[in-house]
C-alpha cells in the first residue's frame, strides 16, 4: 500500500517503530573508518524527518489518538543525536550545528518536562526526569564542543536542580548515578573558565596565521602532506571528564578544529522549522562553517580504550589514509618504567618540595599538587639501562595486569609505514625516544611531555593544582593561559586587552621561531612537512616555546625531568639556550612582570 493511502495516524506509529529499529543500528556502527553505516543513516534520518513533518502538519490528531508531548522531544532528541553521530565520523561542524538547533528547541519547548508535577509542586515522574537528564547530558556535550559557554552554564544548573528535585522519587543508586554526572560537569567547569576561554582554541584567523599567508619553505623535496585524521586517546586515573570527553581530550579535539568565520560567538536562532528534506531552514546570524575553510581533520576520541581496540582503530585510519595525509596519534595515559623505579608521587614530592624551597621563591607550590594525574613519579628516568627500556609502556587499563594493558613503543612500528605525528603526554613519554628510526617507512614526529610536571607559582584558587590537569597538553592548546598559570598571573581580572596584547606578542615569537626554522639548513624534512600545515604548525611552535618557557624557569633551569623532548631533533637556532627562545622568553615574562621568575643568559 503508497504512503498517500494509508492515514497520517496509522503511518505516524508505523514510522515511529521503524526508525526505533534503524537508530538502533546506527548506534551499533563504529565512529570511524568509511562510513559504512551512511546507508542506513540515510534512511533512518529520512523517516525521522517524515515523523517530524507527519507531527508537524497532524500534531492534533495525532494527540487524540495518545501521541504525549515528550514523545515530540523524543523525535527531535533522535535527530539530533543522529546529527551527532554523523559530526563524530565526518568531524563536519555542520552536523553539530544541526544538532545545537533540535537540542535548543527541545529545551525551549520544554517537551520532556512534567508540567503537572511541577504545578502541583511533586517531584517529577522518574521515568519522564530520566528522558530530561538524559537530553541534558547530550545537549551538554554538543554545546562544550560547539564553544556555547552561556548554553553550558544554564544546561548544568538545570540538571543540578533537576537531579535535586528527584531526590525523593528517584532510586538511591540512580540518585547516586545523576549526582555523579553533576559533578563530573561542575569539576569540568572548574577547569574550563572564562579565562580558558579568552580566545578560541580552535584555529582562529583573529589570532592564527591564516593558511594563504603561512611562509613555505624553498625546497624542491616537499610532499604536501596534510593532517587528515586524529586519535585522541586518554586513560589516566582521576582525570577530570564530562561523560568520555576528558579535559585534555577535549582540548585536542578543539585544537584541531576551524573557528567559523574567524569569529569566537555564534548567534544561533531557536527557531525550528524543518521541511523534511536537506537541512534545516532556521535563520542564522552565522552559519558554523565559512566555506572557504578546509574540512575539518577527521578525529576519533577514545577514552580508555583496551588496546586492542586502539590498536583495531589505529589498523583501520592507517588503512585508509589518504596518499598525502598525516596521522596525529595523541595518548594521554600513566606510564611504567620497570621494576626497579616505581615511586609513589607524594613520598617523592615533600623531599622535591623543600629542595625547590631552599634555592627557589618561598611562593613556589610543591610539585605534587601539579604533577600529571596522580601518576608515579622518577626523576630524570634514571638512565635506565636497555632492560628497563623494553620494560617501558604505558598502561592502558588496570595497572595491577601487565601485558594485555600494556602499550609498549614498539607497537607503533608496524604503523609507521604510514606518516604519523606523535604527542605523548606521560610521566613515561621519553620510553618512545627508542623508536626512532625503527620506522619501516616514513619518519615519524614526536612531541614528548616533561617526566615530571612543574611546579606552579602559588597564587589564587582559580588555579585548582589538585585537580588532574595536564601541563604540557595545556602549552600545546592553550599556552597564553599556560604561561600565566605556570607563573601565578591572575587571569580572573585580566583585561580582555591585556590578553590580546600578550596574544599579539606571543603571535609575533611563533613567527620568529619559524622563520629561523625554515631558513635553517638543519631542517629535517618531516618538519618541512609539519610546517605546510596549519593544526600541526601550531603544535610544534608551540612545543618550541613550552619547552623554551621551562628551561629557563628556575626551579625546573635545564633539569631533564622538567623539559619535553621532540623527534627528529630540531635546528639549534631554536633551541632554549638560542638568544631567539631567550629573547621570547624574557619579552612575554616582562610584559607580566614575572621575569624574576627565569635564569636568563647574561647579555
Amino acid at each position: 500500500m503508497a504512503q498517500g493511502s494509508i492515514p497520517p495516524t496509522e503511518l505516524f506509529w508505523s514510522l515511529l517503530d521503524k526508525g526505533d529499529r534503524k537508530f538502533s543500528r546506527i548506534r551499533e556502527f563504529p565512529y570511524f573508518g568509511r562510513t559504512r553505516s551512511d546507508a542506513v543513516f540515510q534512511k533512518a534520518f529520512k523517516i525521522y524527518t517524515q515523523l517530524w513533518k507527519l507531527q508537524q502538519e497532524h500534531r492534533q490528531k495525532l494527540v487524540e489518538v495518545g501521541l504525549k508531548r515528550w514523545e515530540i522531544g523524543e523525535i527531535a532528541s533522535r535527530i539530533a543525536q543522529l546529527y551527532y553521530c554523523q559530526y563524530q565520523r565526518t568531524s563536519d561542524s555542520g552536523n553539530l550545528l544541526e544538532a545545537y538547533v533540535f537540542y535548543e528547541a527541545i529545551l525551549t519547548r520544554e517537551y520532556f518536562r512534567d508540567t503537572a508535577a511541577a504545578a502541583a509542586g511533586a517531584a517529577p515522574d522518574p521515568p519522564l526526569a530520566n528522558k530530561q537528564l538524559r537530553f541534558f547530558a547530550r545537549f551538554l556535550i554538543v554545546c562544550l564542543v560547539l564553544g556555547r559557554r552561556d548554553m553550558v552554564s544554564r544546561l548544568a544548573h538545570h540538571l543540578r536542580t533537576t537531579v535535586d528535585e528527584c531526590r525523593k522519587s528517584f532510586q538511591e543508586i540512580e540518585y547516586k548515578e545523576w549526582k555523579h554526572v553533576v559533578q563530573e560537569i561542575i569539576n569540568f567547569l572548574k577547569l574550563d573558565t572564562s579565562f580558558m576561554n579568552m580566545r578560541p582554541l580552535r584555529y582562529s584567523f583573529v589570532y592564527d596565521t591564516h593558511p594563504d599567508s603561512l611562509p613555505v619553505a624553498s625546497c624542491n623535496y616537499r610532499k604536501g602532506l596534510v593532517l587528515r585524521n586524529a586519535i585522541l586517546s586518554s586513560y589516566c586515573h582521576n582525570e577530570v571528564k564530562f561523560a568520555e570527553l576528558t579535559i585534555n581530550t577535549f582540548r585536542m579535539l578543539q585544537c584541531l578544529e576551524w573557528e567559523p568565520c574567524g569569529s569566537f560567538s555564534l548567534n544561533i536562532s531557536a527557531d525550528i522549522s524543518y521541511n523534511g528534506m536537506g537541512s534545516n531552514r532556521v535563520n542564522l546570524q552565522q552559519d558554523i562553517r565559512d566555506p572557504s575553510l578546509p574540512s575539518n581533520p577527521q578525529k576519533v576520541t577514545l577514552y580508555r580504550p583496551t588496546i586492542s581496540y586502539f590498536l583495531v582503530v589505529l589498523a583501520t585510519i592507517c588503512e585508509e589514509l589518504p596518499p598525502d595525509g598525516i596521522l596525529l596519534i595523541y595518548l594521554s595515559a600513566s606510564g611504567k618504567f620497570g621494576e626497579n623505579h616505581p615511586m609513589l608521587l607524594s613520598s617523592v614530592c615533600s623531599d622535591d618540595a623543600e629542595n625547590q624551597r631552599s634555592s627557589t621563591d618561598a611562593d613556589m607550590v610543591s610539585p605534587h599538587d601539579s604533577l600529571i594525574n596522580d601518576q608515579l613519579y622518577t626523576s630524570s628516568q634514571s638512565k635506565e639501562g636497555d632492560n628497563d627500556k623494553q620494560e617501558a609502556f604505558l598502561w592502558l587499563g588496570s595497572s595491577g595486569i601487565k601485558g594485555s594493558n600494556s602499550f609498549y613503543p614498539c607497537d607503533l612500528i608496524p604503523f609507521t609505514r604510514k606518516p604519523l605525528f606523535l604527542i605523548v603526554d606521560s610521566n613515561n613519554s621519553h620510553a618512545f625516544k627508542i623508536i626512532h628510526g625503527e620506522e619501516k617507512g616514513e619518519t615519524m614526529v614526536m612531541l614528548l611531555s616533561p617526566t615530571s610536571q612543574a611546579p606552579t607559582i602559588a597564587a589564587s584558587s582559580e588555579f585548582p593544582g589538585n585537580q588532574s590537569i595536564s601541563q604540557f597538553t595545556l602549552f600545546l592548546t592553550a599556552p597564553v593561559q599556560a604561561f600565566c598559570i605556570l607563573l601565578g598571573v591572575s587571569g580572573m581580572n585580566m583585561e580582555k586587552e591585556t590578553y590580546n596584547d600578550a596574544e599579539k606578542l606571543f603571535s609575533l615569537s611563533l613567527n620568529e621561531w619559524e622563520n629561523a626554522l625554515l631558513a635553517s639548513d638543519e631542517l629535517h624534512p618531516i618538519w618541512i612537512e609539519v610546517l605546510g600545515d596549519p593544526f600541526l604548525r601550531r603544535f610544534l611552535l608551540r612545543f618550541i616555546f613550552c619547552r623554551s618557557i621551562l628551561a629557563v624557569y628556575k626551579p625546573t633551569f635545564y633539569r631533564d625531568e622538567f623539559l619535553p623532548a621532540c623527534l627528529p631533533n630540531l635546528p639549534d637556532c631554536v633551541n632554549p639556550e638560542a638568544a631567539l627562545s631567550e629573547s621570547v622568553v624574557l619579552t612575554l615574562a616582562n610584559f607580566f612582570g614575572v621575569g624574576h621568575h627565569f635564569v636568563f643568559s647574561e647579555g
